[in-house]
């Protein structure tokens, strides 16, 4: 049973141009029903396994290759935490571009500085002073070793290699290259990249998974309340 198949249903007075009276309800899915993982699920790390999500996967196909079953992909998006799987879901490879070019418009947008991002620097006794991919700007700027450790040297450590820093009072983008430009399409790239690594459950718990969604959504005695899986809503259009 997929996702809507474990939501309730609600009577919902009938929008329909050939109702009978204003009495006439339909039967729809409750939609907005919220749903959510024990308290020992959502706090529990070992409840879950680390995925990176392939170009061409989909929360269905996923679902297939770890629990065997394609309509159990509701349980791989709520369990990423993702709420919009059109914007929260990441694009494949061959998209970025486009979708870089439609968002900025032009070639020379996408390749404008977005922002900079630190290098790591750690001194002679290997101890962090700045950390790496920190978001700074183009001013950012900081004490150098000869103000800081007079006695201690800084080094700069990047995949090009590592530098040593001149032993000076201070620090910046511009005369040290402490920071990196990153462009908007660099940065779309990166940010589609962190989309790809998502958490999913463990195959044993489905079934405990599923049935707290069901208590989740179940009704509670109301005014309205029929059954633990059927509500009816206020008819609006009866005159006191």
């Amino acid at each position: 049973m997929g996702y809507f198949g474990e939501l309730p249903n609600i009577l919902y007075q009938s929008p329909l141009l050939h109702k009978n009276s204003t009495t006439d309800f339909i039967v729809i899915k409750n939609i907005f029903r919220r749903s959510k993982l024990f308290d020992f699920l959502q706090g529990n790390v070992t409840l879950f396994n680390k995925y990176v999500i392939n170009d061409g996967d989909r929360p269905d196909t996923i679902a297939e290759k770890l629990y065997g079953d394609s309509e159990l992909d509701y349980i791989i998006v709520l369990v990423a935490g993702i709420t919009n799987i059109t914007h929260e879901w990441p694009l494949q490879d061959y998209q970025i571009y486009d979708y870089t070019l439609n968002k900025y418009g032009s070639e020379a947008k996408m390749n404008d500085i977005h922002h900079y991002e630190t290098f790591e620097i750690k001194d002679s006794q290997n101890r962090t002073i700045l950390p790496a991919k920190l978001i700074v700007d183009k001013d950012f700027k900081m004490d150098g070793s000869a103000l800081r450790f007079p006695t201690n040297r800084f080094t700069l450590i990047s995949q090009q290699g590592n530098q040593l820093l001149d032993d000076k009072d201070e620090y910046t983008v511009a005369t040290d290259n402490i920071a990196r430009p990153v462009t908007n399409y660099e940065f779309e790239i990166q940010t589609n990249e962190d989309k790809r690594d998502i958490n999913v459950l463990r195959e044993s718990y489905i079934q405990t998974f599923i049935n707290d969604l069901r208590d989740v959504v179940r009704y509670e005695q109301s005014s309205n309340f029929i059954n633990g899986r059927l509500a009816q809503t206020e008819n609006t259009n009866i005159n006191p």
